[in-house]
Protein backbone atom coordinates (compact mmCIF):
# COMPACT_ATOMS: atom_id res chain seq x y z
CA UNK A 1 0.00 0.00 0.00
CA UNK A 2 0.83 3.56 -0.87
CA UNK A 3 0.33 6.64 0.93
CA UNK A 4 0.05 10.08 -0.86
CA UNK A 5 3.46 11.78 -1.41
CA UNK A 6 4.45 14.99 -1.58
CA UNK A 7 1.75 17.59 -2.04
CA UNK A 8 -0.77 15.21 -2.12
CA UNK A 9 0.43 14.48 1.03
CA UNK A 10 0.42 17.95 2.57
CA UNK A 11 -3.43 18.65 0.98
CA UNK A 12 -4.43 15.61 3.24
CA UNK A 13 -3.45 16.33 5.97
CA UNK A 14 -4.23 20.14 5.41
CA UNK A 15 -7.51 19.03 4.80
CA UNK A 16 -7.77 16.98 8.28
CA UNK A 17 -6.77 20.09 9.93
CA UNK A 18 -9.13 21.91 8.96
CA UNK A 19 -12.10 18.97 9.00
CA UNK A 20 -11.24 18.65 12.83
CA UNK A 21 -11.50 22.14 13.09
CA UNK A 22 -14.44 22.42 11.29
CA UNK A 23 -16.39 19.68 13.05
CA UNK A 24 -15.08 20.16 16.87
CA UNK A 25 -15.65 18.32 19.26
CA UNK A 26 -18.67 17.01 20.51
CA UNK A 27 -19.83 15.86 24.22
CA UNK A 28 -19.80 12.16 24.89
CA UNK A 29 -22.69 10.51 25.85
CA UNK A 30 -22.59 8.05 28.57
CA UNK A 31 -24.68 6.09 31.13
CA UNK A 32 -26.66 4.18 28.72
CA UNK A 33 -27.28 0.65 29.06
CA UNK A 34 -29.64 -1.24 26.11
CA UNK A 35 -30.26 -4.78 25.16
CA UNK A 36 -29.76 -5.79 21.57
CA UNK A 37 -32.56 -6.70 19.84
CA UNK A 38 -34.01 -10.81 20.15
CA UNK A 39 -33.31 -11.13 16.65
CA UNK A 40 -29.93 -9.53 14.79
CA UNK A 41 -31.15 -7.14 12.17
CA UNK A 42 -30.95 -7.74 8.65
CA UNK A 43 -28.11 -5.92 8.44
CA UNK A 44 -26.09 -6.60 11.42
CA UNK A 45 -22.22 -7.52 11.35
CA UNK A 46 -19.86 -7.84 13.75
CA UNK A 47 -16.30 -6.20 13.44
CA UNK A 48 -12.76 -7.16 15.28
CA UNK A 49 -10.26 -4.58 16.11
CA UNK A 50 -7.00 -5.85 17.28
CA UNK A 51 -5.86 -2.63 18.85
CA UNK A 52 -8.94 -1.80 20.86
CA UNK A 53 -8.77 -5.56 21.57
CA UNK A 54 -12.81 -5.91 20.83
CA UNK A 55 -15.63 -7.44 19.08
CA UNK A 56 -18.11 -4.57 18.18
CA UNK A 57 -21.13 -4.39 16.52
CA UNK A 58 -23.05 -2.57 14.07
CA UNK A 59 -26.74 -1.94 11.76
CA UNK A 60 -24.93 -1.21 8.73
CA UNK A 61 -28.81 0.45 7.56
CA UNK A 62 -28.60 3.01 10.81
CA UNK A 63 -24.62 3.16 9.96
CA UNK A 64 -23.74 2.91 13.86
CA UNK A 65 -22.62 1.00 16.28
CA UNK A 66 -24.84 -1.00 18.52
CA UNK A 67 -22.45 -2.69 21.43
CA UNK A 68 -18.79 -3.94 21.94
CA UNK A 69 -17.39 -6.68 23.71
CA UNK A 70 -13.94 -6.48 25.13
CA UNK A 71 -11.36 -9.78 24.65
CA UNK A 72 -8.37 -11.01 26.40
CA UNK A 73 -6.00 -9.28 28.20
CA UNK A 74 -4.69 -5.51 26.71
CA UNK A 75 -1.79 -5.82 24.28
CA UNK A 76 -1.74 -9.75 23.49
CA UNK A 77 -3.24 -11.79 20.77
CA UNK A 78 -4.65 -11.06 17.79
CA UNK A 79 -7.18 -13.50 17.04
CA UNK A 80 -10.73 -12.12 18.18
CA UNK A 81 -13.43 -14.47 16.12
CA UNK A 82 -16.78 -15.07 18.01
CA UNK A 83 -18.87 -17.78 17.18
CA UNK A 84 -22.64 -17.71 16.84
CA UNK A 85 -25.77 -19.59 17.98
CA UNK A 86 -28.93 -18.51 17.04
CA UNK A 87 -30.82 -21.18 18.70
CA UNK A 88 -29.83 -20.46 22.08
CA UNK A 89 -28.95 -16.26 21.41
CA UNK A 90 -25.60 -16.96 22.62
CA UNK A 91 -21.74 -15.62 21.31
CA UNK A 92 -18.76 -18.25 21.97
CA UNK A 93 -15.81 -16.17 22.14
CA UNK A 94 -12.04 -18.05 22.82
CA UNK A 95 -10.13 -15.45 24.93
CA UNK A 96 -6.75 -15.84 26.27
CA UNK A 97 -5.54 -13.87 29.58
CA UNK A 98 -2.42 -13.47 31.25
CA UNK A 99 -2.15 -12.95 35.27
CA UNK A 100 0.27 -9.97 34.59
CA UNK A 101 -1.60 -8.16 32.20
CA UNK A 102 0.98 -9.32 28.87
CA UNK A 103 3.08 -11.96 31.35
CA UNK A 104 2.75 -14.31 34.01
CA UNK A 105 0.58 -17.33 33.90
CA UNK A 106 -1.10 -17.79 31.07
CA UNK A 107 -5.13 -18.69 30.91
CA UNK A 108 -7.23 -19.66 28.37
CA UNK A 109 -11.13 -19.82 28.09
CA UNK A 110 -14.04 -19.67 26.04
CA UNK A 111 -16.16 -17.06 27.34
CA UNK A 112 -20.12 -17.50 26.93
CA UNK A 113 -21.63 -13.82 26.13
CA UNK A 114 -25.09 -13.35 26.04
CA UNK A 115 -26.23 -12.35 22.76
CA UNK A 116 -28.43 -9.45 23.86
CA UNK A 117 -27.22 -7.80 26.96
CA UNK A 118 -23.51 -8.47 26.00
CA UNK A 119 -22.64 -9.65 29.36
CA UNK A 120 -20.62 -13.12 30.14
CA UNK A 121 -22.76 -15.48 31.46
CA UNK A 122 -19.83 -18.60 31.75
CA UNK A 123 -16.07 -19.29 31.20
CA UNK A 124 -14.95 -22.73 30.07
CA UNK A 125 -11.44 -23.05 30.94
CA UNK A 126 -9.61 -24.63 27.91
CA UNK A 127 -5.72 -25.57 27.76
CA UNK A 128 -3.86 -23.20 27.23
CA UNK A 129 -2.34 -23.43 23.66
CA UNK A 130 -4.95 -21.81 21.66
CA UNK A 131 -3.70 -20.16 18.60
CA UNK A 132 -2.75 -16.66 17.96
CA UNK A 133 -1.73 -15.30 14.36
CA UNK A 134 -3.24 -12.41 12.24
CA UNK A 135 -6.04 -12.02 11.13
CA UNK A 136 -7.39 -15.24 12.63
CA UNK A 137 -9.04 -16.24 9.81
CA UNK A 138 -10.99 -19.91 10.97
CA UNK A 139 -9.36 -20.25 14.48
CA UNK A 140 -12.96 -21.28 15.72
CA UNK A 141 -15.57 -23.25 14.58
CA UNK A 142 -19.34 -24.57 15.82
CA UNK A 143 -20.77 -27.84 15.03
CA UNK A 144 -23.75 -27.33 12.74
CA UNK A 145 -25.99 -28.66 15.70
CA UNK A 146 -24.51 -25.77 17.54
CA UNK A 147 -23.45 -28.13 20.93
CA UNK A 148 -20.06 -28.48 20.09
CA UNK A 149 -16.79 -25.72 19.34
CA UNK A 150 -13.74 -26.64 17.81
CA UNK A 151 -10.56 -24.06 19.17
CA UNK A 152 -7.72 -24.51 16.62
CA UNK A 153 -4.41 -24.75 18.58
CA UNK A 154 -0.74 -24.61 17.75
CA UNK A 155 2.14 -24.56 20.14
CA UNK A 156 3.77 -25.17 17.04
CA UNK A 157 1.89 -28.95 17.43
CA UNK A 158 -1.98 -28.21 16.02
CA UNK A 159 -4.51 -29.90 17.89
CA UNK A 160 -8.25 -28.89 18.49
CA UNK A 161 -10.29 -28.39 21.76
CA UNK A 162 -13.28 -29.40 21.65
CA UNK A 163 -15.99 -27.44 23.91
CA UNK A 164 -19.48 -28.94 24.74
CA UNK A 165 -21.61 -25.85 24.50
CA UNK A 166 -24.55 -27.27 26.35
CA UNK A 167 -22.38 -28.71 28.89
CA UNK A 168 -20.49 -25.72 29.84
CA UNK A 169 -17.59 -27.83 29.81
CA UNK A 170 -14.24 -28.71 28.02
CA UNK A 171 -14.23 -31.87 26.71
CA UNK A 172 -10.89 -33.35 24.73
CA UNK A 173 -8.10 -32.06 22.78
CA UNK A 174 -7.45 -33.65 19.67
CA UNK A 175 -4.07 -34.12 17.93
CA UNK A 176 -4.14 -32.90 14.54
CA UNK A 177 -0.29 -32.89 13.75
CA UNK A 178 0.46 -31.33 9.71
CA UNK A 179 -3.43 -30.08 9.64
CA UNK A 180 -4.44 -26.06 10.94
CA UNK A 181 -7.31 -24.27 11.10
CA UNK A 182 -10.78 -25.44 11.45
CA UNK A 183 -13.69 -25.58 9.54
CA UNK A 184 -17.74 -26.30 10.52
CA UNK A 185 -18.37 -29.46 8.14
CA UNK A 186 -21.83 -31.29 9.77
CA UNK A 187 -23.89 -31.96 12.83
CA UNK A 188 -20.27 -33.51 14.57
CA UNK A 189 -18.02 -33.09 12.47
CA UNK A 190 -15.14 -30.65 11.29
CA UNK A 191 -12.40 -30.26 8.78
CA UNK A 192 -8.97 -28.96 8.29
CA UNK A 193 -6.16 -27.96 6.13
CA UNK A 194 -3.29 -30.08 5.70
CA UNK A 195 0.31 -29.19 4.47
CA UNK A 196 0.08 -31.38 1.32
CA UNK A 197 -3.05 -30.55 0.14
CA UNK A 198 -5.56 -33.16 1.84
CA UNK A 199 -8.72 -32.20 4.10
CA UNK A 200 -8.19 -33.99 7.66
CA UNK A 201 -11.90 -34.61 9.22
CA UNK A 202 -12.73 -35.06 12.65
CA UNK A 203 -15.89 -36.23 13.73
CA UNK A 204 -17.34 -36.58 17.32
CA UNK A 205 -19.35 -38.79 18.77
CA UNK A 206 -22.91 -37.60 21.18
CA UNK A 207 -20.35 -36.86 24.33
CA UNK A 208 -17.73 -34.99 21.94
CA UNK A 209 -15.02 -37.16 21.89
CA UNK A 210 -13.34 -38.36 18.58
CA UNK A 211 -15.25 -40.99 16.74
CA UNK A 212 -13.30 -41.03 13.73
CA UNK A 213 -9.98 -39.15 11.65
CA UNK A 214 -9.61 -39.97 8.54
CA UNK A 215 -7.78 -37.93 5.25
CA UNK A 216 -9.38 -36.96 2.14
CA UNK A 217 -7.10 -36.87 -1.06
CA UNK A 218 -5.52 -34.06 -1.55
CA UNK A 219 -7.92 -31.33 -3.14
CA UNK A 220 -5.35 -28.52 -3.84
CA UNK A 221 -1.64 -28.07 -4.70
CA UNK A 222 0.57 -26.73 -2.15
CA UNK A 223 3.46 -26.55 -4.39
CA UNK A 224 2.01 -24.82 -7.45
CA UNK A 225 -0.84 -22.84 -6.54
CA UNK A 226 -2.22 -23.56 -2.45
CA UNK A 227 -5.67 -21.96 -1.56
CA UNK A 228 -6.01 -19.12 0.81
CA UNK A 229 -7.37 -20.30 4.42
CA UNK A 230 -10.01 -17.53 4.22
CA UNK A 231 -12.92 -19.33 2.65
CA UNK A 232 -16.76 -18.90 2.87
CA UNK A 233 -19.39 -21.14 3.24
CA UNK A 234 -23.01 -21.26 1.59
CA UNK A 235 -25.48 -23.65 2.96
CA UNK A 236 -23.49 -27.32 2.74
CA UNK A 237 -20.75 -25.69 0.56
CA UNK A 238 -17.10 -24.08 1.50
CA UNK A 239 -15.38 -21.77 -1.34
CA UNK A 240 -11.78 -21.84 -0.99
CA UNK A 241 -9.91 -19.50 -3.74
CA UNK A 242 -6.34 -20.61 -4.37
CA UNK A 243 -3.41 -17.71 -5.52
CA UNK A 244 -3.66 -17.71 -9.20
CA UNK A 245 -7.53 -17.41 -8.64
CA UNK A 246 -9.09 -20.50 -8.80
CA UNK A 247 -12.21 -21.45 -6.31
CA UNK A 248 -12.05 -24.83 -4.69
CA UNK A 249 -15.53 -25.85 -3.54
CA UNK A 250 -15.88 -28.50 -0.49
CA UNK A 251 -18.54 -29.68 -0.31
CA UNK A 252 -20.10 -31.16 3.24
CA UNK A 253 -23.62 -32.29 2.91
CA UNK A 254 -22.82 -36.23 2.62
CA UNK A 255 -21.09 -38.91 4.59
CA UNK A 256 -17.81 -38.00 2.97
CA UNK A 257 -16.42 -34.52 2.01
CA UNK A 258 -16.85 -34.53 -1.83
CA UNK A 259 -14.52 -31.48 -3.85
CA UNK A 260 -15.65 -30.66 -7.29
CA UNK A 261 -13.17 -29.85 -9.77
CA UNK A 262 -11.37 -26.19 -9.50
CA UNK A 263 -13.06 -23.16 -11.88
CA UNK A 264 -11.26 -20.09 -12.60
CA UNK A 265 -12.09 -16.35 -11.50
CA UNK A 266 -10.06 -14.74 -14.04
CA UNK A 267 -9.67 -15.23 -18.31
CA UNK A 268 -6.60 -13.55 -20.72
CA UNK A 269 -8.57 -10.38 -20.62
CA UNK A 270 -8.11 -10.15 -16.76
CA UNK A 271 -4.58 -10.04 -16.64
CA UNK A 272 -2.99 -8.52 -14.06
CA UNK A 273 -5.63 -8.40 -11.78
CA UNK A 274 -5.28 -10.67 -8.34
CA UNK A 275 -7.55 -11.51 -5.51
CA UNK A 276 -6.20 -10.10 -2.08
CA UNK A 277 -6.76 -8.63 1.46
CA UNK A 278 -7.35 -10.54 4.41
CA UNK A 279 -10.80 -11.24 3.67
CA UNK A 280 -11.43 -11.44 0.51
CA UNK A 281 -14.56 -13.82 -0.30
CA UNK A 282 -17.94 -12.96 0.33
CA UNK A 283 -21.49 -15.12 -0.57
CA UNK A 284 -25.07 -14.11 -0.54
CA UNK A 285 -26.46 -17.77 -0.32
CA UNK A 286 -29.93 -17.12 -1.52
CA UNK A 287 -29.17 -15.35 -4.80
CA UNK A 288 -25.98 -17.46 -4.87
CA UNK A 289 -23.20 -14.90 -5.32
CA UNK A 290 -19.80 -14.89 -4.66
CA UNK A 291 -18.19 -11.64 -3.84
CA UNK A 292 -14.13 -11.53 -4.76
CA UNK A 293 -11.85 -8.53 -3.66
CA UNK A 294 -9.85 -7.99 -6.32
CA UNK A 295 -6.69 -5.49 -6.99
CA UNK A 296 -3.84 -5.51 -9.57
CA UNK A 297 -0.85 -6.94 -8.78
CA UNK A 298 1.92 -9.22 -9.17
CA UNK A 299 2.85 -12.44 -7.59
CA UNK A 300 2.54 -12.97 -4.00
CA UNK A 301 0.24 -9.78 -3.64
CA UNK A 302 -2.52 -11.94 -2.21
CA UNK A 303 -2.30 -9.67 1.11
CA UNK A 304 -2.96 -6.51 -0.56
CA UNK A 305 -5.44 -4.48 -0.05
CA UNK A 306 -8.36 -4.41 -3.34
CA UNK A 307 -9.96 -1.77 -5.39
CA UNK A 308 -13.17 -3.27 -6.95
CA UNK A 309 -15.16 -6.50 -5.83
CA UNK A 310 -16.03 -9.13 -9.02
CA UNK A 311 -19.42 -10.80 -8.39
CA UNK A 312 -19.73 -14.44 -9.72
CA UNK A 313 -23.21 -16.26 -9.83
CA UNK A 314 -22.51 -19.66 -8.81
CA UNK A 315 -24.88 -21.15 -10.28
CA UNK A 316 -22.86 -21.13 -14.08
CA UNK A 317 -19.64 -19.95 -12.76
CA UNK A 318 -19.85 -16.79 -14.67
CA UNK A 319 -19.22 -12.91 -13.32
CA UNK A 320 -21.93 -11.44 -13.23
CA UNK A 321 -21.26 -7.82 -11.83
CA UNK A 322 -18.08 -5.53 -11.62
CA UNK A 323 -17.77 -2.31 -9.09
CA UNK A 324 -14.71 -0.33 -7.86
CA UNK A 325 -14.95 0.28 -4.01
CA UNK A 326 -14.83 4.11 -2.46
CA UNK A 327 -11.29 5.33 -1.60
CA UNK A 328 -11.01 4.87 2.22
CA UNK A 329 -8.56 7.86 2.24
CA UNK A 330 -11.06 10.06 0.94
CA UNK A 331 -13.95 9.15 2.79
CA UNK A 332 -11.53 9.13 5.78
CA UNK A 333 -10.73 12.98 5.30
CA UNK A 334 -13.87 13.65 3.60
CA UNK A 335 -15.63 12.43 6.80
CA UNK A 336 -13.08 14.19 9.29
CA UNK A 337 -13.84 17.77 7.21
CA UNK A 338 -17.67 16.94 6.96
CA UNK A 339 -17.14 17.49 3.52
CA UNK A 340 -21.11 15.68 1.65
CA UNK A 341 -20.35 12.02 0.56
CA UNK A 342 -21.18 13.10 -3.36
CA UNK A 343 -20.10 16.75 -3.11
CA UNK A 344 -17.36 18.39 -5.27
CA UNK A 345 -14.60 18.16 -3.27
CA UNK A 346 -14.60 14.23 -2.44
CA UNK A 347 -14.76 14.11 -6.58
CA UNK A 348 -11.84 15.70 -6.78
CA UNK A 349 -9.74 14.04 -3.88
CA UNK A 350 -10.96 11.29 -5.75
CA UNK A 351 -8.89 12.41 -8.64
CA UNK A 352 -5.39 13.02 -7.11
CA UNK A 353 -5.54 10.50 -4.45
CA UNK A 354 -4.46 6.86 -4.37
CA UNK A 355 -6.68 4.53 -3.36
CA UNK A 356 -5.09 2.24 -0.80
CA UNK A 357 -8.45 -0.13 -0.88
CA UNK A 358 -9.86 -2.14 1.29
CA UNK A 359 -8.82 -5.23 3.08
CA UNK A 360 -11.99 -7.06 4.11
CA UNK A 361 -15.97 -7.63 3.13
CA UNK A 362 -19.00 -9.19 4.05
CA UNK A 363 -22.10 -9.45 3.07
CA UNK A 364 -25.92 -9.39 4.73
CA UNK A 365 -27.67 -12.47 3.83
CA UNK A 366 -31.52 -10.14 3.66
CA UNK A 367 -33.40 -10.10 1.11
CA UNK A 368 -31.83 -6.52 0.30
CA UNK A 369 -27.82 -7.49 1.02
CA UNK A 370 -25.48 -4.39 1.03
CA UNK A 371 -21.95 -5.27 1.01
CA UNK A 372 -19.84 -3.91 4.00
CA UNK A 373 -15.66 -2.75 3.11
CA UNK A 374 -13.41 -2.49 5.71
CA UNK A 375 -9.85 -1.02 5.17
CA UNK A 376 -7.43 -0.66 7.82
CA UNK A 377 -4.67 2.19 6.52
CA UNK A 378 -6.70 4.51 7.39
CA UNK A 379 -9.54 2.50 9.21
CA UNK A 380 -12.66 3.25 7.39
CA UNK A 381 -16.22 1.38 6.85
CA UNK A 382 -18.45 2.02 3.75
CA UNK A 383 -21.77 0.44 3.10
CA UNK A 384 -22.25 -0.84 -0.88
CA UNK A 385 -25.86 -2.28 -2.50
CA UNK A 386 -24.22 -5.82 -2.92
CA UNK A 387 -26.67 -6.03 -5.37
CA UNK A 388 -25.39 -2.92 -7.89
CA UNK A 389 -22.48 -2.04 -5.61
CA UNK A 390 -23.87 1.75 -5.37
CA UNK A 391 -21.99 3.42 -2.30
CA UNK A 392 -24.88 3.72 0.20
CA UNK A 393 -23.55 4.69 3.18
CA UNK A 394 -20.26 4.95 5.62
CA UNK A 395 -20.09 4.27 9.16
CA UNK A 396 -17.22 6.83 10.92
CA UNK A 397 -15.25 5.99 13.83
CA UNK A 398 -15.13 2.47 13.47
CA UNK A 399 -11.92 1.74 15.23
CA UNK A 400 -8.17 1.76 15.11
CA UNK A 401 -6.81 -1.67 13.33
CA UNK A 402 -10.40 -3.25 11.81
CA UNK A 403 -10.20 -6.54 11.17
CA UNK A 404 -12.00 -9.43 10.33
CA UNK A 405 -16.35 -9.03 9.25
CA UNK A 406 -18.85 -11.59 10.89
CA UNK A 407 -22.14 -12.21 10.40
CA UNK A 408 -24.02 -13.00 13.59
Amino acid sequence: MRWPGGWQRALAVLLAIVGMQRVGAQPEDLGRVGRLPQRPPPHGFWLSDVLLHRVAFFDAKRQTMLGTITSGSANVGFVIHPVFSRERGEIYLPETYYSRGVRGERSDVVTVYDAATLEPLAEIPIPPHRGEYFAGAAANALSDDGRFLAVFNVTPATSLSIVDTIARRFVTEVETPGCSLVYGAGVRRFFMLCANGEALVVTLDATGMPETITRTTAFFDPDTDPVMEKAVRADDRWYFVSFEGRIHEVDVSGAELQFTRPWALLDAADAGWRVGGQQPLAVHARSRGLYVLMHQGGIDTHKAAGTQIWVYDLANRRRALRFPLDNPLVAFLGQQAGLARDGWTRALLRLVLPNPGVSAILVTQDDEPVLIAAAQEPPNLSVHDARTGALVGEIRDAGLALGLLFAP
